[in-house]
Formats: C-alpha cells, structure tokens, sequence
C-alpha cells in the first residue's frame, strides 16, 4: 500500500529506509521490522514528495538535501518540510521564502511550489493517484482505519469491497453487504485493488528475474 500510494517501488522503499547517516531517505515510523514494514500517513506523504523530486533531480541530490536540512536544524519529520525543485537544485520552501540546499546550500532563493497529493506519473503506464483520493468515491483519512483507503462517507476499506467483486459478487449486490457502498464506490474500490495489486506482481517479477 505504501507504493502504490507513494509511487516509489517496492525495491526503492527496501533502498530507501536502509543505510546509515546521510544514505537513509526514510525510516517507517511506525514499525521499520520484518515481517511488517509500516509506514504513517506522514511517511506517505515524505515518500510521495521523494518520488515526485526524483522525477528531475538524482537520489543523490535528494540525499544531500536530507542531509542539509538536519545540519539546518530539520528535526521534525520529513512531511512537515516542502523541497521542491527546478530541476537543478532542492529547495526548502518556508513562509518568508525559499532555501538551497543542493548547489548553495543555505542561501535563499525564489522556488514555486508543485503539488505533490495530486496525481503525478512516476514510469511508463504508471501515474500515482491523489493521496488522500486514491479514486473518484475512496478517501484516505489518517483518523479512518489507520488511514487504510476506504470508501468515501464510510468506514468500509476498499479491499474488503474489492474481494467481494472478486469472488463474483456484482457491483450493484455489494449494498447487500455493505448498505452504504454504491455500485459506482465498488468499482471504484476493485479498480483500485489492482492497481494495488500491481505493485505485488512487480516484486514477484523482481524475484523471478
């Protein structure tokens, strides 16, 4: 869930959360041990805006831009900051400014900011939806669930909606179960599952290969 939501892949969490000093992006705050791996709705959003820089600049770029902001001072987590780039340099943008933190690092610049909770694509086919509405009727909520996608106006996850689908239950009989989802909300929820889904079948090609 923390791929598809963030856009990194599975390899790129495994990379990123791993190392010493300057070589670690993010540690989950939640639990960073086998067999469970879990990442906060705050990690998500730290991953999302990794993914979303690395579009233009190198990891290496963004590691020493990690880097920069805790000498600076940095010690809250990574999703209270907002870098963004122009594809030569990171810049941390505050409310009386912006701050290099690649190339000169400290000195203050002009920046404008990039939306990193809309869709983006990350690779070829690939576009990672709106974090907090991964689809049209899902909702992300950090209060709902744990902050698990679940169907809007409810406290019903996608994939529960989504198994149900699977095991042949027609989109417009899911009420019958869940009284609150709509036919739409269930499609919504299966189309969902498998982009989901396809972050699986991507690390089972990886471990094939």
């Amino acid at each position: 869930m923390a791929a598809a939501l963030s856009g990194a892949t599975l390899r790129q969490l495994t990379h990123w959360r791993r190392g010493t000093g300057a070589g670690v992006v993010l540690v989950p705050e939640i639990s960073a041990e086998p067999p469970r791996i879990l990442y906060s709705v705050r990690d998500l959003v730290a991953l999302r805006t990794c993914v979303f820089l690395r579009q233009d600049v190198s990891l290496q770029r963004i590691r020493k831009a990690i880097s920069k902001l805790r000498e600076f001072g940095g010690r809250e987590h990574l999703s209270r900051y907002q870098p963004v780039t122009d594809g030569d340099t990171i810049m941390l943008v505050e409310e009386d400014g912006a701050t290099d933190l690649v190339k000169q690092p400290g000195q203050r610049v002009l920046a404008v900011l990039r939306d990193v909770f809309e869709p983006f694509p990350v690779r070829e086919g690939v576009v990672v939806p709106r974090l907090f509405q991964p689809r049209e009727r899902l909702v992300v909520d950090p209060e709902t669930r744990g902050g698990i996608p679940v169907v809007a106006g409810t406290r019903v996850p996608y994939d529960l909606v989504a198994g149900l689908i699977r095991d042949g239950v027609a989109p417009e009989h899911v009420s019958d179960y869940y009284p609150s989802v709509s036919a739409e909300a269930a499609l919504d929820a299966a189309d969902f599952a498998l982009y989901v889904d396809s972050y699986s079948r991507s690390r089972r090609s990886m471990v094939v290969a």
